[in-house]
Order: C-alpha cells, then structure tokens, then sequence
C-alpha cells in the first residue's frame, strides 16, 4: 500500500487512500447494488442495524474490519465465501479502527458534566495504564495496533484533503519543552509564529502535548485573527500556566476558544486553524492538546515521533526545551543526513541564549556537512527574530 504520508512529502498528486476501503453505509450501499465487495475492506461499520442482505454478494477476499455484525451466523457465512473477518475488540473506551481523526470535542468530552477525570482522553488513559501501559497483554496489544492503524489510515485521508485544497508544500514541525509555562516568552514566539506561518497556508504539526506544542496549535488556530487578539487569548491562558494543574488548564482552553469560536469548517480548513497534533496515550497524564484542528492520537510513542518528523519535511522549529527536545533533533537530523523523506527544510532554533547553552548546532553542523546528498549545514539557523525565522521556513 503507498505511503499514506506521502502527499505533504510533495510529488505527484496525492493518493488516493480509500479507493478499495468503504467506511459509510452509503459507500456500501453502492457496492452492494453492484453485487460485489471483492477485495474491497469494510472498516467500522454498524452492520447490525439495518443489517444489509449480504448472503448473494461476492465477499471473496473482502477484509471487514472492526465491523458489528448481525450474529454468528452471518460472520460463519462471511468466512466460508472466503472473508475475512477481524471483529471490533469489546469492553474498550477506545475504538479499534478509527475511521477519522479525534478532534478536540472528541478528546474532552464528559469534561463538563464529571472534569478532568471523566473526559474521555482520560478515561482511555487510564484504560491504558489499567491494562499494561507500555507493555500489554497480547489481546490489549492487538486492539491498540488496530487502533494505531486505523489512525494512520485517517491520517492519510486528512493530509489527502489538505493537499488538494492547498498544495503539497512540506508541513512545518514545531517543537519544544512541554513544560513551558503559558505566557512564558517561548510559548508567546512560538504561538506568534505558528500564527503567521498558518496564515501564510503552512500546515502545522506538533507532538499534541503541552507547553510549545499547545503554543503551536494555539498560533495556528489564531490564523484568521490577528495578533492582537492572540496576544489576549495567552494572557487568558496564562491564569492557569502549568499543565499539571488539570482541571484549571483544561477549563482555560475551553473557555478561550469558546471566546474565539470558528465557523464550521471541513477537514482542510481544521488543520489551518489549529493544525495537526500527533500525541500518545504513553504521555496521557498530560492534558488534552484543545487547539489543534485535527489529532492523531496514538498508542505508539514511536509510531507518532516518526510520523511528526517524517511529515515535517518544509522545515522543523526548535523551541527551547531539555531531553525530548535533543533527542528529536538527531532523531530529524538522521532523516535529512540520508534523506529518508525526500529534502528536508531549515532547522530553526528559536532563542539563541537557550541553545548557546546546549552544543546541539556544533554538533549537527559537521553533521550534516558529510551528508551523502550534499554540505545540508546551511540549513541550521539560530535565532530570536520571528522575521527571520519565517524567511528561512519559506525558502
């Protein structure tokens, strides 16, 4: 199957990732009237409700996926006439194949009636930590695969949409500590920048987490707005500025973008106002990123840090931040060194005090210079200018 990451790496026109999957009752239906689901995948649907005559369609080579079934029997026929069938996993908070990405009604709901505690990325959170965390048993295993692919294949669909409404320039990566508190000066650049690139029609992609990422989001939710009005939105931020303070920090998100509502918008439009998130339940104890467009939530760490960094290919920002920070720098700088994703963009390091204290751009500078595809050092800048942070994301 092709990437599903491909259309925002640029090439030719992007994929088309639902040609053989059916994912509404309304796609089916169509099949159906042709009397055949050969080698097409079902994926998520109610097919006990309503339950479509399935007993003279050819199913030889169909994948159903996650899919409830009218009973034992239909799935037995199923299987006989050569389908197969992978049933939804039952008793989860968390659905086993997706069919489109969270949004942030979707991750804070309950919030208002039971708080932090009772919003449903907590309760799956908790799920996760009841049931192994990092390492489950094998059946937890399986449902949280089928979910993580079920989100990339969203993902794919979403970036889809994004590049026919807006070109396939590469998305931006923000990055940084997710302790910075709100209102600090890094979260304010960060936010203002992440404002003027989504305005300029750059994707943005961040972690999903808090402190830099939150202030990426936040920025490119602001994208009609202007900075006046962002400025405002971070002072009102500000009275709740450290994320571990849950129930706080999470009623101020909700209260400043009750105060800033956006028009009802399709998927592309959500990830200019907003942009992308890509976070982990691994990191669940951190609050909800609430100002992202759309959000890959994911089980795998790992899945999602590649995914972060392989979309990132029109430049990465590196915010001020500590271990996490660093790693995913080296993580990227190995991607351009043999680029891995096709060419990468400039590496900007917002705040020149912080980084002069960490070596990172001598070390990435000879780096880089023996890339097998050329001297890539001049894409290394470090600076506190915003005006030059955007020229050298733009070239």
């Amino acid at each position: 199957m092709p990437d599903p990451l491909q259309p925002v790496l640029g090439g030719d026109a992007p994929f088309d990732a639902t040609a053989d999957e059916i994912e509404t009752r309304a796609e089916l239906d169509v099949h159906l009237a042709k009397n055949t689901l050969a080698g097409l995948c079902v994926l998520g649907l109610r097919l006990d409700r309503d339950p479509p005559d399935l007993t003279g369609v050819d199913v030889r080579d169909t994948m159903f996926v996650g899919c409830h079934l009218a009973g034992f029997e239909v799935e037995s026929d199923l299987i006989l006439r050569g389908a197969h069938v992978v049933p939804p996993f039952d008793g989860r908070p968390y659905p086993t194949h997706p069919a489109l990405l969270y949004t942030p009604e979707d991750l804070s709901a309950g919030f208002a009636e039971q708080g932090f505690a009772g919003m449903y990325d907590t309760v799956v959170y908790r799920h996760f930590v009841d049931h192994g965390g990092a390492v489950p048993d094998i059946r937890e295993a399986l449902a949280q695969r089928l979910h993580d692919a079920g989100i990339d294949n969203a993902l794919g669909k979403a970036l889809n949409e994004w590049a026919a409404a807006h070109g396939t320039r590469g998305a931006i990566g923000i990055m940084g500590g997710h302790a910075a508190p709100r209102g600090s000066e890094p979260y304010r650049m960060v936010a203002s920048l992440a404002r003027r690139l989504a305005a300029a029609d750059r994707l943005i992609v961040t972690g999903g987490g808090p402190g830099v990422m939150e202030a990426a989001n936040l920025g490119a939710y602001f994208a009609s707005f202007d900075e006046a009005a962002l400025a405002t939105a971070v002072d009102r931020l500000a009275v709740a500025p450290h994320f571990m303070d849950h129930e706080p920090y999470t009623a101020a998100a909700l209260s400043v973008r009750a105060a800033h509502p956006l028009p009802s918008l399709d998927v592309a439009g959500r990830l200019r106002h907003g942009g992308l998130a890509l976070p982990t339940w691994l990191y669940g104890h951190e609050p909800a990123n609430l100002f992202a467009g759309q959000i890959g939530k994911y089980f795998s760490n790992a899945v999602r840090e590649d995914s972060i960094l392989r979309l990132a290919r029109g430049g990465i920002v590196f915010a001020p931040g500590w271990a996490g920070t660093v790693q995913e720098i080296f993580q990227a700088a190995t991607k351009t060194f043999y680029a891995t994703d096709g060419p990468s963009g400039a590496y900007v390091f917002l705040g020149v005090e912080h980084w002069s204290r960490l070596p990172v751009a001598e070390l990435l500078g000879p780096l880089l210079a023996r890339s097998p595809h050329g001297d890539q050092s001049h894409l290394i800048v470090i600076t506190d200018s915003l005006d030059e942070a955007m020229a050298a994301l733009s070239r």
